[in-house]
């Protein structure tokens, strides 16, 4: 279904041009109203005047999150603090957390681009949602919540945690949507098996809609097989807004639809920051064209995609963007190889006796870099005699080995032994950094 129909199929000569108006607006503001965008737009030699056409985009400085620490809390905020209705922040576990504010229209505004995912993803007025995403700072609770509430669709505010008290509450008041992160839908599924509630037989859940943490294809395919469902992919990041900058279109699951007529995407080398065409991978830059609160000019998100803007068979004209394969600060570099976590999700997904449940251990021995991946195999399977497990870790560790071209040491581990997380889990214990 499509919330929309003035914008999300608007042809995309009228759609550029509102971006361009916008992005004026947006420009001209942060540079009379946030010192911090004055000075960077004075040394980068350009002025709001300058932005006579989308292409001058990229002639304005990127922003990182590093800027929003260093004028933490609020000196990136573009209104006086009495038009504040709302803060949001990060969990600043590796340094000072970025701060956002939301101003009433922010809220709307916020609101109906998730009305807008959620009816994307196949939900409408006559759906129960079942909120497992956290609610207070962190911005997945609440945006779900008032996108849900905007749809008209009734919302159960359950955010995450005491999961068994979640199934049963699944089973009694039967919602037909579920959100949350795709790890934790696997985790409920799991814990239902535990209490003897079949996912497919017992509960009324027929869509998820999934995001906060990458996952591959294949975790999409265990997911939607162990719970019987439609998995749809979301996208958002609390400095530019929250959930609701993109969602797949539950007709394709082929890309993520971004709301363009409040976001400019551009793909960068993370290198060079040169701007790649249509169709490469590399780092997805926003650019807010309505937020009043904080906008950003180029904020480079740090998640690794690619635009595509090829028709898609749902009827919306919006850029898509590839599903987030991994962030260039996630990346781990191994004896000079790149990986990233995803890659070695893919290969263990491959393998239908281990479960979805990994970790990924870096650590430095004599000056040489290890790789471990510790992944939990299936309870009939780690019943089975200590050879099989033995074969399966060198088919395991052969095939990363060809897909990465690095070796690593798979050690198989009981079920239920890597740490479950009710939010984002936890992949990577960088161990050369500790």
């Amino acid at each position: 279904m499509i919330y929309n129909d003035e914008y999300e199929t608007m042809p995309r000569e009228a759609l550029e041009a509102i971006q361009l108006r916008r992005l004026q607006q947006t420009v001209e503001r942060v540079y009379n109203t946030v010192p911090f965008y004055r000075k960077k737009f004075d040394e980068a030699g350009v002025r709001p005047e300058d932005i006579k056409s989308l292409d001058d985009l990229k002639r304005l400085p990127f922003t990182t999150k590093q800027d929003l620490r260093d004028n933490y809390p609020f000196g990136l905020f573009a209104v006086p603090m009495s038009q504040i209705v709302r803060i949001h922040a990060s969990s600043g576990t590796t340094g000072k957390p970025t701060v956002v504010g939301y101003t009433r229209r922010d809220i709307k505004t916020w609101s109906e681009l998730m009305a807008r995912a959620l009816a994307a993803a196949g939900v409408s007025q006559n759906d129960i949602i079942h909120n497992a995403y956290g609610y207070g700072l962190f911005t997945g609770g609440l945006g779900v919540h008032y996108g849900a509430e905007t749809l008209g669709a009734s919302v159960i505010p359950v955010s995450g945690g005491n999961t068994k008290r979640q199934i049963t509450i699944m089973k009694d008041f039967r919602p037909t949507v579920l959100t949350c992160t795709p790890s934790y839908s696997l985790h409920l599924w799991e814990v239902a098996q535990e209490m003897g509630v079949d996912f497919k037989r017992d509960l009324a859940i027929r869509v998820g809609i999934f995001g906060a943490e990458p996952w591959s294809e294949r975790m999409r395919q265990e997911i939607e097989d162990k719970l019987g469902i439609d998995a749809i992919d979301i996208y958002g990041l609390s400095e530019v807004l929250g959930p609701g900058v993109a969602v797949e279109c539950i007709e394709a699951k082929d890309g993520l639809h971004i709301f363009e007529d409040h976001f400019i995407p551009e793909i960068i080398d993370p290198e060079t920051g040169e701007v790649l065409p249509y169709g490469e991978t590399g780092e997805l830059v926003l650019t807010t064209i309505t937020k009043e609160g904080i906008p950003l000019i180029r904020y480079r998100t740090r998640d690794i995609s690619a635009l595509y803007k090829e028709p898609c068979k749902c009827g919306r004209t919006m850029v898509r963007m590839a599903r987030v394969t991994g962030r260039t600060d996630d990346m781990l570099i191994v004896r000079g190889v790149n990986v990233f976590p995803s890659q070695i999700e893919s290969v263990l997904m491959q393998h239908e006796e281990v479960a979805p449940h990994y970790v990924i251990i870096v650590d430095r021995q004599k000056a040489l870099d290890v790789l471990e991946v510790q992944v939990e195999v299936t309870e009939r399977l780690f019943s089975d005699e200590v050879r099989k497990l033995q074969e399966l870790e060198r088919r395991i560790e052969k095939d990363i080995k060809e897909t990465l071209g690095i070796s690593c040491k798979v050690k198989l581990v009981e079920p239920k032994t890597i740490e479950r997380s009710m939010g984002k889990a936890k992949r990577v214990i960088d161990k050369r950094q500790i």
